[in-house]
């Protein structure tokens, strides 16, 4: 008997990605490849790359040569490259990069076995030419749910097989996609929808993920089910634009019904919506957000700034004092709501009174996490044509300057939740810091943890109900209620 294909994914960039893996994952293993966890093990490794900014690239090239190293002095046979940056630059990053032995766009992820048998075989997949995606769909939002024939990643359209190995598993019928669990972890993604509408000048996600589409609720929620009969606890809804969820269903509130119906699968405790745009949150949306059972009063709202100027040039909407009001709206229904964001600074034509005006709006908003970004160049877009560039120091004094400030800003926010009472998630327990979790204003990755100490022997997957005693920057320190030190019976549970 031939000895079994190995594979290893290597995951970058955001939750989205991490989706995509395990829809890889599952089509892998379901036509009989053995999935490994270190790339140094496997026949080949697929690095699932990101192509958002400068950053993220780097980190995805580094990734590509560190596997490419592989086929020196281990087992690694190929390498290959999927994901944002592989289907941003298809060929020009083959040339570039010819470490690389496949670069492989989304519509070869239906066909991914055939895809790296062909590469392990020593055989040549041509990469993919870039193109547009936003053009692969009906410009009528309503009329692309019946589309046939354009690759979604996370929206599978084919029929699944029916003798599948066990811990895959289609989400839910025929328009599922496969899906295997790369960690054991207690929290999961899920896919509302890909693609975004939106058309901000400094972005060019829409241009290699295409229009918005929604999934079907049927099918989100027959993912969650599988997820938490794996035993995730909770799952996190992510997209490019998760307000716009519904529209092309016939249905903008859509995900204010969708919402206690995940709520309700059981073996779930929590349910967090992330990728919330300002200009588009609805009072309904807010209501259930901030009064459903285990759904998290969380809102990660991109900002990306307050000046109004800068926010018109970014081709956004809102202003400083009407994202505080949305902020106030949100606390005056759950005082204890989190709240995150990410922001641009030094974007082309930005003043120092813009700059102020951010500033402003920080110390009013209370956020509990803040990512800042200085502005660069971006293939593609709108911004990258702008003529009022900044000078590189000047957009590097502004990223510290405003980086600092919101360090400051987030550290004295985790210290005004101590003495609140939370529910803690745990995630991890650390041979070094003990029980780690995180509270409902803290996603993963990205927002700060809670401690909850090395007295009690929690595990993962766990939610414990606690009292905040300390804050260390943006995370929490917290004792659990109502649980003796040692071992518990609830605790194994």
């Amino acid at each position: 008997m031939p000895e079994r294909r190995t594979v290893a994914l290597v995951t970058l960039g955001c939750a989205r990605n991490e989706v995509d893996s395990e829809e890889l994952a599952g089509r892998l293993a379901a036509d009989g490849w053995d999935l490994v966890e270190d790339a140094a093990d496997a026949d080949v490794a697929v690095v699932n790359t990101c192509g958002f900014v400068d950053a993220a690239k780097k980190d995805s090239v580094d990734a590509l040569l560190e596997a490419n190293d592989l086929k020196e002095h281990g087992r690694t046979q190929a390498v290959v490259a999927v994901g944002c940056m592989a289907e941003r630059y298809g060929k020009d990053l083959a040339e570039a990069l010819p470490e690389a032995d496949g670069v492989l766009g989304f519509d070869d992820y239906a066909d991914i076995s055939d895809r790296l048998q062909t590469i392990l075989s020593g055989g040549i997949h041509a990469a993919h030419t870039p193109r547009d995606r936003r053009k692969l769909l009906p410009i009528s939002p309503a009329e692309r749910q019946e589309a046939a024939g354009v690759a979604l990643p996370g929206h599978a359209q084919d029929t699944p097989p029916e003798d599948l190995p066990e811990g895959v598993a289609p989400a839910s019928g025929p328009r599922a996609p496969l899906r295997r669990r790369l960690d054991s972890n207690p929290v999961a993604s899920v896919k509302l929808a890909s693609g975004c509408d939106r058309r901000c000048s400094f972005c060019a996600i829409p241009s290699f993920r295409g229009s918005f589409i929604s999934r079907r609720p049927s099918d989100v929620l027959g993912e969650t089910r599988w997820l938490a009969e794996q035993g995730v606890k909770e799952i996190m809804l992510v997209s490019e634009n998760n307000t716009s969820y519904g529209k092309d269903l016939g249905d903008i509130r859509l995900l204010e019904t969708l919402l206690p119906e995940l709520a309700a699968v059981d073996g779930l405790e929590r349910i967090r919506v992330s990728y919330l745009q300002p200009a588009e949150m609805r009072p309904g949306l807010i209501d259930v957000l901030t009064s459903t059972e285990k759904v998290a009063p969380y809102f990660d709202l991109s900002f990306q700034h307050s000046a109004p100027k800068v926010l018109r040039a970014m081709r956004r909407f809102g202003d400083t004092d009407r994202f505080l009001e949305l902020l106030d709206t949100i606390r005056g229904k759950a005082p204890q709501a989190g709240a995150r964001s990410n922001f641009i600074v030094g974007f082309p034509g930005e003043t120092e009174e813009d700059v102020a005006e951010l500033e402003r709006f920080l110390v009013g908003a209370r956020l509990d996490a803040i990512g800042v970004f200085g502005y660069s160049d971006e293939d593609g877009t709108e911004a990258a044509t702008y003529e009022n560039k900044l000078a590189p120091e000047i957009v590097a004094e502004r990223l510290e300057r405003i980086s600092r400030l919101a360090e400051e800003l987030t550290a004295q926010r985790a210290e005004e939740r101590i003495g609140e009472t939370i529910e803690v998630l745990v995630d991890r327990v650390d041979d070094e810091d003990g029980v780690i979790g995180r509270a409902a204003h803290q996603a993963p990755e990205t927002d700060g943890q809670v401690l909850l100490g090395t007295d009690h022997l929690l595990e993962p997957g766990r939610m414990v109900t606690a009292k905040v005693v300390a804050s260390e920057g943006v995370d929490l320190v917290a004792e659990p209620l109502g649980i003796e030190g040692g071992c518990t019976e609830e605790a194994g549970r």
